[in-house]
């Protein structure tokens, strides 16, 4: 049976997560992500990497083994240096991953070379666009957490409260999402018993393509024109009015509320007054919400988590380049969970093509 882009195609059993888009609902190793929300990047992380919630000592082990696999080897720094200035982040990510293609990581992967990796990435991330931009070069900091010491190397200051819960609840809620592109082409990778940097080169180069893992830049330029909380409701009125698309409302899978949208909704207003950009963020889904219901009544339009990934973006000033690599930094997780449970069950995947050419006699 032929179904075009694998649609409705069951091609793997897991016990990572799952979407439920009718009910609004995502999973993690059985918590809906509402529950789990408030956990910092590197609980979640030993939550899939695992599959249970960790105890105070696990947590600090795996914070303490992220803190130490963070530094780029001299190799590594020679690569970036060599690259084109002009091979935009994701090339030059998905190149240095590559590079690291040693025996050490060959077949069965294993938690450790997960966590290696995505101890790594964020530094190779921060390290290129430093490169490129002129600045100044920051080595990791040990005493801060995964996503403050992501931000202090991007900017050589510590980051708000405000600013790092917001990023980090976003990089949590962002981790894993099912059997997504990225996540299959890793399997699919890992099915031919290749080893765990080559399964997450092929998910670095799928998220990659702007289908996938495309920068939410049209929410940016909504908050942007929008400005101040006074313009909100003439900007969205006039653009519902003309037909057009309000980015950041409505979501291909989830059919209701997207449950990361509101876990995200819930991080900030803990914070609220503490940053303009994330406080008109609020304003203005708010007003949106309250304008497509009266406008577009009968529609399902909700928030999705694009919408306030932007914010957090804008609000950090991070330039559209550093979307993608960003929440490339959060997917590694879902992607080494999903390698190392193939692994453990793994037949090759296979598929099968309809030929629709001409059989000459």
């Amino acid at each position: 049976m032929f179904s075009e882009g694998l649609k409705g195609i069951v091609a793997a059993q897991t016990s990572i997560s799952h979407i439920y888009g009718k009910e609004g609902i995502l999973i993690y190793r059985g918590y809906e992500i509402g529950e789990i929300s408030h956990l910092s990047f590197e609980e979640a992380a030993f939550l899939l990497w695992y599959g249970y919630l960790p105890t105070e000592e696990d947590a600090e082990e795996i914070k303490n083994r992220l803190n130490t696999n963070r530094k780029l080897t001299p190799g590594m720094k020679d690569i970036l240096h060599s690259l084109p200035e002009e091979m935009d982040i994701m090339s030059a990510l998905r190149t240095v991953i590559s590079s690291l293609g040693v025996p050490e990581y060959n077949w069965k992967p294993t938690i450790e070379q997960s966590l290696r990796l995505t101890a790594v990435i964020p530094t190779i991330i921060a390290y290129r666009f430093n490169l490129v931009m002129d600045r100044p070069l920051f080595e990791p900091v040990t005493e801060l957490s995964h996503v403050e010491n992501y931000l202090y190397m991007l900017t050589g200051k510590s980051p708000s409260k405000a600013v790092a819960d917001a990023l980090e609840t976003y990089m949590v809620l962002t981790l894993e999402h099912g059997m997504n592109a990225s996540a299959f082409s890793a399997r699919v990778t890992a099915s031919t018993e290749s080893d765990l940097v080559s399964a997450i080169t092929s998910a670095i180069g799928t998220m990659k393509g702007p289908l996938h893992g495309g920068a939410p830049s049209g929410v940016i330029d909504l908050l942007n024109e929008i400005g101040v909380a006074e313009k909100a409701e003439s900007v969205i009125r006039g653009k519902v009015l003309k037909g057009e698309k309000l980015m950041g409302f409505g979501h291909r899978v989830y059919k209701t509320h997207d449950p990361r949208a509101i876990a995200l909704r819930k991080k900030l207003l803990e914070n609220q007054g503490d940053d303009p950009s994330l406080d008109l963020a609020l304003f203005v889904e708010k007003k949106a919400i309250e304008l497509l219901a009266e406008m577009k009544p009968g529609r399902s339009l909700y928030t999705n988590v694009e919408f306030y990934a932007a914010a957090i973006m804008k609000s950090i000033n991070l330039p559209s380049d550093l979307f993608t690599p960003t929440f490339t930094a959060s997917r590694i997780v879902g992607w080494t969970a999903h390698v190392l449970e193939q692994a453990e069950n793994n037949i090759i995947f296979r598929p099968q093509s309809e030929y629709i050419g001409i059989r000459k006699a």
